[in-house]
């Protein structure tokens, strides 16, 4: 994932706004803390009877901003390049039949989507027809379709390899069906691995981490019901297990995600908390050694609610958990033991218990600070963090991307031309200063800029966040 430092509150709070802003520990109905609500597209809204998996697309060519949302029927898309006023184009409808589980990923402009519906495979649909729906919402067509499974939990994708991994399914027992989809429209079998049981989740990275042995290797960290399995999927007609990783108190290991720095693997058990009692728990794996991964320590919550998907971003672990919300927890001191949560905003307001109601899923890549919550009952949600919350596409008068870039960002306007283009990092050090004569568009070289978030001016008036990886 993108190596994303946090931005201070002093360059940054003259930008924020909000719909709902959290004010003594409320956003309108629903509990919060240190995060404000934007907007909230029903379940009613969306055509659906409940909700489940979430992800998002940026558009390169304008870097608006679109939420997918798994539904009971389908895929919704969502434009939420104005976080305040969602506009819902459309839906693919489920390639079979309605099914409480359904998963979506990106790559390369296009949704790849599966459900646990019998017989419904893998479908593919190109993003960028989002970009011109006329009389939203749509119902759209998949654009190709992969038969190798039929029922399918979760789909994983390494955008690095353009390889997608379909877990959870009836084909090698369960574990990883692998698909090249380096040809979107023309995804084709590459094998798989059944030797270490059901995988219900997974993570799969080039590997650039701690552990020299394994350096420039494709590898897959699953969550596989009762352990962690660490896989090497480089070579797919020939996949190697490299170790197992085991807890105590296990009961259904459900899905982790890695720190940037891929020393710690972050899992949540979902239903630990209900079996044991536990509050909220969190068990953070140390994977310097990916030969023999172990419990660095675990981390207990203030509430009772169930854990279910959580991603890293920076040092953040953006956790949804169920009836208690979104939660935000600060990672910075994961080696020492430490987890704390900072921030939260709770889309199920009746209470935390441990029952499976409330937020599914969190989706908090965007450049623009807006985070996607998809709640079983309540439907979309559009959260965000004022202090993350910069112009990005609010200032429609320039647009930026794409965003994140890395070598190159083109800089567009609407009507003024641009005339100065200023990159401060988060310190406030400015690290780029070019003029420019009456341009409407700028194609900007910033290759010698280490990954990272960046703040960026034009014309010393529109600021909008940038995002290099």
């Amino acid at each position: 994932m993108r190596k994303i430092l946090p931005l201070l509150a002093l360059f940054i709070s003259a930008f924020s706004f909000a719909q709902t802003p959290c004010v003594n520990g409320m956003a309108g109905a629903y509990p919060c803390n240190g995060i404000d609500f934007m907007s909230r597209l029903s379940l009613s809204d969306l055509n659906a009877n409940s909700g489940n998996d979430s992800w998002g697309w940026t558009d390169p060519q304008d870097g608006k901003e679109y939420a997918i949302m798994g539904l009971n029927n389908g895929a919704a898309f969502v434009d939420i390049s104005d976080p305040v006023n969602p506009i819902y184009l459309g839906k693919l409808p489920t390639h079979t039949d309605s099914s409480t589980w359904r998963d979506i990923k990106v790559y390369n402009n296009y949704a790849f989507v599966v459900s646990e519906a019998n017989g419904h495979g893998m479908q593919v649909f190109d993003l960028t027809r989002l970009r011109n729906v006329q009389n939203p919402p749509a119902t759209f067509s998949e654009d190709a379709y992969y038969g190798g499974f039929g029922h399918c939990h979760n789909i994983v994708i390494n955008e690095e390899t353009g390889y997608a991994y379909a877990v959870g399914t009836s084909t090698f027992g369960g574990g990883p069906h692998f698909v090249n989809i380096q040809d979107p429209l023309n995804p084709v079998a590459a094998g798989g691995f059944s030797d270490d049981n059901y995988c219900h989740d997974a993570q799969v990275v080039m590997y650039d981490g701690p552990d020299s042995d394994y350096a420039g290797r494709e590898i897959f960290f699953g969550s596989n019901e009762d352990r962690v399995s660490i896989v090497d999927v480089t070579d797919k007609n020939n996949p190697q297990g490299i170790s197992i990783g085991l807890y105590g108190s296990v009961e259904y290991t459900h899905q982790g995600w890695l720190t940037e720095d891929k020393r710690y693997f972050i899992i949540g058990d979902e239903l630990d908390e209900s079996s044991f009692g536990f509050n909220t728990r969190t068990i953070i794996f140390d994977v310097s050694d990916l030969d023999n991964p172990v419990v660095h320590f675990e981390y207990e919550a203030d509430t009772q609610a169930i854990d279910h998907n959580g991603y890293v971003l920076g040092t953040d672990f953006y956790l949804s958990s169920y009836r208690a919300g979104l939660r935000i927890i600060d990672i910075s001191d994961i080696e020492n033991e430490n987890m704390v949560e900072t921030k939260f905003f709770d889309t199920y307001p009746n209470n935390n218990s441990a029952n499976f109601d409330g937020a599914w899923s969190v989706y908090p890549y965007f450049a623009s600070g807006n985070i996607v919550i998809s709640d079983i009952d309540r439907g979309l949600f559009i959260v965000r963090d004022p202090l993350l919350g910069l112009n990005d596409n609010t200032a429609l008068d320039f647009s930026v991307a794409p965003n994140p870039a890395k070598d190159f960002v083109t800089i567009s306007s609407k009507a003024d031309p641009i005339n100065q283009v200023e990159i401060f990092n988060v310190l406030g050090q400015k690290v780029m200063d070019q003029n420019f004569t009456e341009s409407l568009s700028e194609n900007i070289n910033i290759s010698n800029l280490q990954a990272g978030m960046y703040v960026m001016k034009i014309n010393s008036a529109t600021t909008k966040r940038l995002l290099i990886d």
